[in-house]
């Protein structure tokens, strides 16, 4: 079977051949000052439904904190209304923080993702695999929950407050394993509690100054941090659970060892600013680094580990939409919407918190919200959210530049079919177009198109899928033609596959 008809036959080619051809441009539907009566629904009702004393949500939106609104009170005995500087918990949000120092040590040569966890936590040296061929835990492999430890929600979130030296003394003690090492995704708190400890002793400071240092300073995060007993208590969102149908607070726990899983305090404006330096990374381009961290190792956190799963998509459009496909990043729960796109989102559970954030880098938008209750995380709020910014229209594609050498090809590619035959495609073609379909076939072929459409004398806006790959619509005489143009990797680039296809009226 020739190159041509393995890629034809696989998700490649139909990838391509149904990309959207750009829309032209319109504005929005609706503004997201016309849009936020709905969203302020969607929270509301959710802050009914799940009793939470105060929340506060925001939309993130080309580089902005472009919607905030906080419902109800920081506390239930003063009743101090929350605002966009009200501050609380984000629980295991934090892991993101976590996740980014991580790498950015990676970036800085002080450790590297492949290197076994207990070159820097020498506690781990001496623990018991669950069998003779497990393979040791690399940092790579606590980034992504794959450790082999067992999913300890919600013991994981009471050891917030456990001192260091208590840590190290747990950690030596060894630990139990629900699964060997690298064989499947579980959720492990202890895992990226062991994280903080190599931010720590891989930078030679304690894992909050590592964080302040690294990311919550520079970007102007003067409000954020893990020691929340220093936090000023008039912004202070206290926590509380819903037990026998009232309120109770819940303890304030003080910064400890696990606070890298966990620990972390912000107010919305300072969390907007976090949100919006992530989508800064997409789309890669030549633009000077802004910094704290280069975007190409933000971007790296949306690297999923392999264990993808098959899920419905948060919110009420779950059971209707269509199946995403999942998997746990770096500090982020990564799928691929067919409407969304690429989406990075994560919840947070905690005593006394609950919170939410969903990332979609194709469109440079994000969706936050932060509720003092206990583990009500407004999931379903944010991604409803975001599917009524999309039917309003305002989730906007980046556009994926077309490259000088589609935009040649595609230009040869017309003139051939304005010629009927591949002479303007000579010097052009890869080694195997011809051998894969012979230029008497193709002028054959470009006969029968030609007598059921006619000339095709304008396109529309090429849709590049990379910079080697485009699909393109020819609109013609007597109907449209739709077609793929795919690059070999020569230089320079040359054509190894062409195909053409005849709308039908009802995909017009």
């Amino acid at each position: 079977m020739g190159i041509v008809m393995r890629w034809q036959s696989g998700l490649a080619l139909a990838l391509i051949l149904a990309a959207p051809l750009p829309a032209l441009a319109q504005e929005p539907a609706k503004t997201l000052e016309q849009l936020t009566p709905e969203i302020d629904a969607l929270f509301a009702r959710y802050q009914a439904d799940a009793h939470i004393p105060g929340m506060v949500y925001g939309v993130v939106k080309d580089g902005k904190l472009a919607y905030v609104k906080g419902l109800g009170v920081q506390d239930l005995k003063d009743k101090r209304p929350v605002t966009a500087d009200s501050l609380f918990r984000i629980a295991s949000m934090t892991k993101a923080f976590t996740a980014l120092s991580i790498l950015q040590l990676r970036d800085e040569g002080k450790l590297r993702l492949d290197d076994l966890a207990e070159q820097y936590v020498p506690e781990m040296k001496g623990w018991t695999y669950p069998t003779k061929d497990s393979p040791r835990i690399r940092v790579r492999d606590l980034l992504h929950h794959v450790g082999g430890f067992v999913t300890d929600d919600p013991w994981g979130d009471r050891q917030q407050v456990l001192p260091q030296e208590d840590f190290t003394r747990m950690i030596a003690a060894g630990v139990p394993f629900s699964r060997v090492p690298q064989a499947a995704h579980e959720y492990s708190n202890f895992g990226y509690a062991l994280l903080g400890r190599i931010v720590a002793n891989a930078s030679g400071m304690k894992y909050t100054d590592y964080v302040q240092k690294t990311i919550l300073t520079p970007l102007g995060m003067t409000s954020s941090g893990y020691d929340v007993t220093k936090a000023p208590k008039a912004r202070h969102a206290v926590g509380y659970r819903w037990e026998n149908d009232a309120w109770a607070a819940e303890p304030t726990m003080i910064d400890g060892a696990f606070n890298s899983m966990g620990g972390l305090q912000v107010s919305a404006n300072d969390y907007a600013k976090w949100v919006a330096f992530l989508l800064a990374a997409w789309p890669a381009r030549d633009d000077p680094e802004a910094g704290p961290v280069k975007r190409s190792t933000v971007r790296e956190v949306a690297q999923g580990l392999n264990f993808v799963s098959v899920a419905n998509r948060i919110g009420a459009s779950g059971a209707t939409a269509c199946k995403q496909a999942a998997a746990y990043g770096m500090g982020w729960r990564v799928a691929q919407d067919c409407e969304l796109g690429l989406t990075l989102a994560h919840g947070g559970g905690y005593p006394g918190y609950g919170s939410h954030v969903m990332l979609m880098p194709d469109h440079g938008v994000g969706v936050f919200a932060l509720a003092n209750r206990t583990y009500a995380g407004p999931s379903g709020a944010a991604w409803d959210t975001a599917v009524a910014m999309d039917k309003a229209g305002l989730l906007t594609d980046r556009a994926i530049p077309v490259s000088p050498a589609v935009t040649q090809a595609f230009a040869a590619a017309q003139a051939a079919y304005a010629a009927g035959n591949l002479g303007p495609l000579d010097g052009k073609l890869a080694m195997n177009f011809l051998m894969d379909r012979s230029a008497e076939n193709w002028a054959a072929e470009l006969a029968r198109l030609k007598a059921e459409v006619g000339a095709c004398p304008a396109a529309e806006p090429l849709a590049p899928t990379g910079a080697m790959s485009a699909a393109f619509r020819l609109n013609c005489e007597k109907g449209k033609l739709d077609g793929m143009l795919l690059l070999a990797p020569t230089t320079p680039a040359t054509i190894q596959a062409l195909r053409f296809r005849v709308v039908s009226p009802r995909s017009n």
